[in-house]
């Protein structure tokens, strides 16, 4: 019998924090701020708000007429059994991998909550800058979309710090 070499599966308990860190933010919001408002001002250029999106990463497909949800739910669930089989693929010892797609996976999930549960994902946090003619304000986002940017950015710092080995199977 051939034994297997440790994998990053332990590293899904970073995606269950994601995922409960995301659903208790998202219930905070939903039960102490009023949808559609100001919301709280933190910092001068940052304020937590309650407001939900239809669509994906900054309202992309947000004013179609439902069909969005279910795809963006089943390409949630893709990208979430995929990274969670790369996870399984991926040996132990590549922590930086195995983070970022725990990450990623933890953020797709997060989201995907959301979608199936509500048809929408809820967003609170809104950075902006006041200008002369309006407020500039980046679209509000949720602890899940950082992690699939964090997620995002390892993999890519990973990709260019690796150290290519013969069989190409070393990393930072």
């Amino acid at each position: 019998m051939t034994q297997t070499k440790p994998n990053g599966f332990p590293f899904l308990w970073i995606s269950l924090l994601v995922i409960i860190l995301d659903q208790v933010t998202k219930y905070l919001c939903v039960n102490l701020i009023e949808y559609g408002t100001a919301g709280i001002n933190v910092l001068p250029f940052f304020n937590l708000v309650h407001v939900y999106n239809f669509g994906a990463a900054f309202s992309f497909l947000a004013d179609k007429s439902g069909w969005q949800r279910w795809f963006f739910a089943v390409l949630a669930i893709v990208i979430a059994v995929g990274f969670v089989y790369i996870l399984k693929k991926t040996p132990k010892t590549h922590k930086w991998t195995c983070l970022a797609y725990a990450l990623f996976i933890g953020g797709a999930v997060g989201n995907l909550i959301d979608r199936l549960f509500l048809g929408y994902v809820v967003d609170f946090l809104l950075f902006y800058i006041k200008t002369d003619s309006g407020i500039l304000a980046y679209p509000a986002f949720n602890v899940a979309d950082i992690a699939v940017c964090v997620g995002a950015f390892l993999l890519v710092i990973v990709s260019f710090s690796a150290k290519k080995t013969v069989k190409g199977k070393s990393e930072k």
